[in-house]
């Protein structure tokens, strides 16, 4: 078994957007929905919506982790919360699943238009793998983009920028 600081940012990509409970040291556990994963730190960012508007946000460290346990995907409502947590630069509306599947797949068809090879990832299909290389993450622009080579990043994110103006 992998210790969690030692996985790769695209085997911590199978956490994101799923309710987990986190074992850290001293025996201590946490619970929520994973927003996101630090790629340097390894820590995990933990939402919990809690009543009315509030929203309990924690940060597990990376180095405190020593047991990632996946309780549940998200129903539609909690993965709407989620995807508009950290709100949206492209518009003010928030995004609807079927909104994110049109942009996805649009985009996933004008990158095999240009020859780059591109597949859909993870449980719920969500993430777009790009050459074995990239993924990109709803709401699907060049700020959603993650890849350890930063040649590869840097001409995806400026093929998508370009394809976006186009729209």
């Amino acid at each position: 078994m992998t210790n969690w600081v030692d996985k790769t940012p695209l085997e911590w990509q199978d956490y994101v957007n799923k309710e987990v409970k986190i074992t850290a040291d001293e025996k201590n556990e946490y619970q929520g929905w994973v927003v996101t994963i630090d790629p340097v730190s390894a820590s995990v960012v933990l939402v919990n919506f809690e009543e009315g508007q509030k929203t309990l946000v924690r940060v597990v460290m990376g180095h405190a982790v020593q047991k990632v346990e996946i309780l549940k995907e998200p129903d539609e409502n909690t993965e709407d919360k989620l995807l508009n947590f950290f709100g949206h630069q492209e518009t003010t509306a928030p995004y609807t699943k079927k909104d994110l599947e049109t942009k996805k797949l649009n985009l996933k068809s004008w990158l095999e238009q240009n020859n780059i090879p591109v597949t859909e990832q993870g449980d719920s299909m969500r993430t777009l793998r790009v050459a074995g290389l990239l993924t990109i993450d709803p709401p699907y622009g060049p700020d959603n983009c993650n890849s350890t080579n930063e040649i590869i990043l840097s001409r995806i994110q400026g093929l998508i920028q370009g394809y976006m103006t186009r729209q």
